[in-house]
């Protein structure tokens, strides 16, 4: 069994349920070997030091074999670089495959804020800059509010309406009783 069959069973079939999937799972991969090619710089890079300058607990080989360690790392670290380069180029060939448009996959502007809670609704919806910062949760909790005030309102309005009527036929009473 070959290293890359193993690895292709140790994933989560989440991982390999679709194309955009494996995508995703093939940048995380991405995003790790970044992190180990970041890591062999700097051990190569502490490679080149001079022995004197090593620390006590830095463990790093003496004479020969420290040129030896150095030849491995850059080794490795070429490898590592050669496999992101592959990997990128790989998921912008599948975008191309798949006729994704590049503005769909474009940075946010800058100084952008997410709304707090959920989707936002598009500008110019609702009114001029009225919702401009608010999710859509946000406002339809806002509108709702307003349909209370505004119903809170209304019921007022015909209590009073309903109140002067009757004061107006109490009145009426009154002046047909003297």
């Amino acid at each position: 069994m070959t290293s890359q069959s193993r690895s292709r069973n140790s994933v989560d079939p989440i991982w390999t349920s679709s194309a955009t999937a494996r995508q995703i799972h093939a940048l995380g991969a991405v995003e790790k070997d970044i992190s180990r090619l970041l890591a062999l710089a700097s051990s190569s890079i502490s490679l080149l030091t001079l022995p004197q300058t090593d620390t006590p607990k830095e463990t790093l080989p003496q004479g020969d074999e420290r040129s030896e360690q150095f030849v491995l790392e850059v080794t490795q670290y070429f490898e590592t670089l050669d496999s992101i380069h592959l990997a990128l180029r790989t998921c912008l060939a599948q975008l191309r495959r798949a006729r994704i448009a590049p503005s769909s996959i474009d940075a946010l502007p800058p100084g952008f804020v997410p709304p707090t809670f959920g989707v936002g609704l598009p500008e110019g919806v609702g009114g001029v800059g009225s919702h401009n910062n608010k999710g859509l949760q946000e406002v339809q909790v806002e509108r709702d509010a307003w349909k209370g005030v505004l119903d809170a309102l209304q019921r007022l309005k015909d209590a009073r309406l309903a109140a002067s009527v009757n004061n107006t036929s109490l009145q009426e009473q009154d002046v047909m009783l003297t």
